[in-house]
């Protein structure tokens, strides 16, 4: 069973309201997080997601403020799956004498030195389907996960293309031109300075490189 606790503060939101016609909730005062979904996963693993909600203007504040990384670190401390959710369809860009790349550093910063994962949403009716949406991804993970992993296999050309296109310099354009000019593998290994570099876009530079590693003895340290 996957409850939902709601910080009473969130009474005036709608998100409440919202997330009572699909889910369990239970409203009560939290310590940490706005939103806290828990329960036993298809494993029967014990799971708990805490999640922080701000709108924007709020969230511009709590960076001024500083309440925003002592908000961060408790999320951290106290959730193995921290999620903080920004809400609005502002421009976060213009609403404040922020310079642009001060709040691009602040949201780096959540993602790579907090490992806090950013989500956004335009209203609290948006907030609420994707609390939803998470709360019902633990109790089907591996399904999830085992969908999002799946991958066509890469076709004869695509491989051709990603060999070739691996070589030194060479990349996914390159490739093709290489390949349509010597047709197969082999032929583009086999070939000599002189056929290398009369192929669009490699040039003598480039053939010698392709050469280099090609001819180059391996060693092991």
């Amino acid at each position: 069973m996957i409850k939902i606790l709601i910080d009473h503060r969130e009474k005036n939101s709608g998100i409440i309201e919202e997330l009572a016609k699909d889910n369990e909730i239970e409203i009560k005062q939290l310590a940490v997080a706005d939103f806290i979904i828990e329960g036993n996963n298809a494993d029967g693993e014990k799971q708990i997601i805490g999640i922080e909600r701000k709108t924007k203007e709020d969230f511009l504040n709590s960076i001024i403020d500083k309440r925003l990384i002592s908000q961060l670190n408790l999320l951290r401390e106290n959730f193995k799956h921290p999620i903080l959710i920004i809400e609005g369809t502002e421009n976060l860009y213009r609403m404040r004498e922020f310079h642009p790349n001060a709040v691009r550093g602040m949201m780096a910063s959540i993602a790579i030195d907090f490992q806090v994962p950013i989500l956004h949403t335009r209203n609290y009716r948006d907030t609420s389907k994707l609390i939803s949406v998470i709360a019902k991804r633990l109790e089907k993970p591996k399904k999830l996960s085992s969908l999002l992993l799946q991958r066509k296999p890469l076709t004869i050309k695509e491989q051709q293309e990603m060999i070739v296109g691996s070589f030194p310099g060479i990349g996914s354009e390159i490739s093709k031109n290489l390949l349509k000019n010597f047709k197969t593998i082999k032929n583009f290994i086999n070939a000599d300075i002189k056929k290398l570099k009369e192929v669009e876009r490699v040039g003598k530079k480039k053939a010698e490189k392709i050469l280099e590693l090609l001819e180059k003895e391996y060693q092991e340290n």
